[in-house]
C-alpha cells in the first residue's frame, strides 16, 4: 500500500470542510478524485502535501506518519497545484535546477526529467515564453524532479487546448506504473482516459468509489468524435454496431454503439475510408457521467 487514511476531518472555523475521510491509495495507481467547487478536493490534496498541518485523524504513506514524519514524507511527494506557480523571469532549466536545490539533491536527473517532459528543446527558454501546455510540463517537471513515490496533480488540465491536452495526458499516464497519481479535474472525460479508479467527493465526505472498469462493465459505449467535416448521420450509422447518432454541434457527433467492445479503431477506419481527418476521438463514459450527477446534485 503507498498511502491509507483513516477518518480525516478539516475544518475552516465553524465549516467543516472534511468529515471523514478513509481511503488507500496503492502502488501504480493513478487515482481520479472528481467533486463540485468546494466539495474538499484542494483541502484534502493539501493535506498530503503538508500544506495544512492541522487536522484530525491519521495518515500513513509506506508506513510513515503524515503528521510526525511530514518532511520525509514531503521528499517522496511530487505536487502539482491549480494555479501552477512559476517564475516567469527564469529559464526552464535554471527553474528545474533551483527546485532540485531545494530538495537538496546533489546529482538530479535533469535530461531525464527533461526528456519525459518533452521539455529537452525548450530547456533554455525563459517561462515566461512559452505556451500554456508546457508551463504544465514545467510544472509536471518540477514535481517529478526529485522521483517522488506519490504525485499529486491538482486540476492539470485547465485552460489547455485539445493538443495540449493529448500532450499532458499522455505525460501524465507514463507517471503511473511504479508511482501512485492522485489526479484532480473537472474534466469527466479526462478521468475515463487517464484513471484505473475515480473517488468522488461531496460536501467534504467520499460518496463514491469505484474502479473504472467495474463502471464499465455492461455499458453501452459513446464514442465522441469530430471531424474536419460535416458528415450525414446515416453514413456514420451503418458502421458495424451503432445504435444511434447525434450531431450535437457542426462537425461533432456522439456514436452510441451496442456492446463494450472499444470500436474507436473502427471509426479511425471509417474516417480514413472516407478522406476525412479525426479532431477528437474519446469515450465517453455514461455511466460515470450519471453518477457524478446523482451524487453531486
Amino acid at each position: 500500500m503507498s498511502l491509507i487514511l483513516k477518518d480525516i476531518n478539516k475544518n475552516f472555523g465553524s465549516v467543516q470542510a472534511l468529515k471523514g475521510i478513509s481511503l488507500t491509495l496503492k502502488k501504480g495507481e493513478i487515482v481520479g478524485l472528481l467533486g463540485p467547487n468546494g466539495a474538499g478536493k484542494s483541502t484534502l490534496m493539501k493535506i498530503l502535501a503538508g500544506y495544512y498541518t492541522e487536522w484530525e485523524g491519521s495518515a500513513t504513506f509506506f508506513d510513515k506518519d503524515l503528521k510526525k514524519d511530514l518532511r520525509s514524507i514531503q521528499k517522496e511527494t511530487g505536487y502539482l497545484t491549480e494555479n501552477n506557480p512559476l517564475y516567469p523571469e527564469m529559464y526552464v532549466k535554471e527553474y528545474l535546477q533551483y527546485v532540485a536545490d531545494l530538495y537538496q539533491l546533489k546529482d538530479p536527473p535533469m535530461e531525464m526529467v527533461l526528456n519525459q517532459t518533452g521539455l529537452i528543446n525548450h530547456q533554455g527558454k525563459t517561462i515566461q515564453t512559452l505556451s500554456k501546455g508546457y508551463k504544465q510540463r514545467v510544472g509536471l517537471a518540477a514535481a517529478i524532479i526529485h522521483d517522488p513515490k506519490l504525485i499529486i496533480l491538482d486540476e492539470p488540465m485547465t485552460g489547455l487546448d485539445p493538443n495540449q491536452l493529448v500532450e499532458i495526458r499522455k505525460l501524465i499516464r507514463s507517471l503511473g506504473g511504479e508511482n501512485t497519481v492522485l489526479l484532480s479535474t473537472h474534466i469527466l472525460q479526462e478521468v475515463d482516459a487517464l484513471c484505473d479508479r475515480v473517488i468522488i467527493i461531496n460536501k467534504g465526505k467520499i460518496v463514491m468509489d469505484e474502479s473504472l472498469e467495474k463502471l464499465r462493465e455492461n455499458q453501452d459505449q459513446i464514442i465522441e468524435v469530430s471531424f474536419d467535416y460535416r458528415v450525414e448521420i446515416e453514413a456514420i450509422s451503418r458502421i458495424s454496431n451503432v445504435d444511434f447518432v447525434k450531431n450535437p454541434h457542426d462537425f461533432d457527433y456522439e456514436i452510441y454503439i451496442k456492446g463494450s467492445k472499444d470500436m474507436r479503431s473502427i471509426v479511425f477506419d471509417f474516417a480514413h475510408d472516407n478522406g476525412l481527418k479525426i479532431l477528437k476521438l474519446q469515450l465517453k463514459n455514461k455511466s460515470l457521467e450519471q453518477l457524478f450527477k446523482s451524487l453531486t446534485d
